[in-house]
């Protein structure tokens, strides 16, 4: 677990840093939640489907996903598993029962929800789960969701990763409860609150609350209470809500990977020399897979309409014309890998 932790700083770091230097559109942090993310996905099984956010690559780094499919993805070339039409650090894989990350907040929790109805009515041995920030708890999705999930007993975790700010929205000014924790009881569904920098308290939540679920046939909310202690998304400067101190308070005396390795320090399964020889290998394989996804080939033009009909239909057929025509009167306009 701290391994897989240390490997989703590493890879934060050096992609938001590949996005400032111009080299990649966009990205998404989970600084100060690592432990959210790596802990979570230690207590599922690959039968459980994962229903993200944008905020749990590391469930998918869990799962099996490689660094060089990040950064594929965040690259958008051929080996892309999306066929490069999402934007980047929205990942998603079939393989690894990981569904495919949506901007729009909120819109995954009804689709859990109905997966777990659907694995309640096959009877199988699994649990859905799915995960969302404060700001996500506060839309109709989210409240429709839950009571859809009471109503109708579904094996399904609501993980609220609760980390004090809706971009540049703070809880005080979403809620007058105790929380979200509040939110679940009010629609009869049993609910915890945990410490959502402790990576231990956060793999005991999950593994008992998958147990409850499936073994009894019932949605668990689990409210996790964290920080945010990176921007929003690399299109946000969070220092113009919140003060830089604050930030980096949490940052370095709240870090769940700073506290996971102490312990494991303290009972003497790591040290200095272990953690530095990690993080840099970790760095090198990160750099060495930016390399290669940033010379592969984008996917061909076709690829942007097909997938939807069987046979494309005239009016698509006539903006891949147009659009062939664009490319070739500007071709310094597009990228020179670009596979027309």
């Amino acid at each position: 677990m701290y391994s897989h932790m240390v490997t989703l700083q590493v890879m934060d770091n050096i992609f938001y840093e590949a996005q400032r230097q111009g080299r990649i559109s966009f990205y998404v942090t989970t600084i100060g939640e690592e432990a959210i993310n790596i802990a979570s996905a230690a207590a599922l099984h690959m039968d459980d489907p994962v229903f993200p956010q944008y905020r749990e690559p590391g469930v998918l780094l869990w799962r099996g996903f490689t660094l060089q499919e990040f950064a594929n993805q965040c690259f958008g070339n051929k080996n892309d598993g999306g066929k490069g039409r999402q934007m980047p650090a929205h990942y998603g894989s079939h393989k690894h029962n990981y569904f495919t990350v949506a901007s729009t907040v909120a819109s995954q929790i009804p689709h859990a929800v109905g997966a777990a109805y659907s694995l309640k009515m096959d009877n199988v041995n699994a649990c859905a789960i799915t995960y969302f920030g404060d700001g996500g708890s506060s839309t109709g999705d989210f409240h429709a969701a839950i009571n859809f999930a009471a109503v109708t007993e579904v094996p399904v975790i609501l993980f609220c990763r609760n980390n004090g700010w809706a971009i540049s929205t703070p809880v005080r000014d979403q809620y007058r409860s105790d929380g979200i924790v509040a939110r679940g009881q009010a629609y009869g569904v049993q609910s915890i609150r945990t410490d959502g920098n402790d990576a231990l308290a956060i793999y005991n939540v999950v593994r008992s609350a998958r147990q409850i679920a499936i073994s009894e046939q019932r949605p668990i909310l689990i409210e996790a209470l964290t920080y945010r202690a990176g921007h929003h998304t690399t299109s946000d400067d969070s220092t113009r809500y919140r003060p830089a101190e604050e930030i980096e308070w949490w940052r370095v005396t709240q870090n769940p990977v700073t506290r996971f390795r102490k312990w494991l320090e303290t009972e003497g399964w790591w040290g200095a020399r272990e953690d530095a020889e990690l993080r840099s290998s970790l760095r090198k394989e990160v750099l060495q897979a930016i390399q290669v996804a940033e010379k592969d080939e984008k996917p061909p033009i076709a690829d942007i309409f097909t997938d939807v009909y069987d046979a494309l239909p005239p009016n698509l057929c006539e903006q891949e014309t147009i659009l062939r025509q664009v490319i070739a009167r500007h071709p310094d306009d597009y990228p020179p890998n670009f596979s027309n």
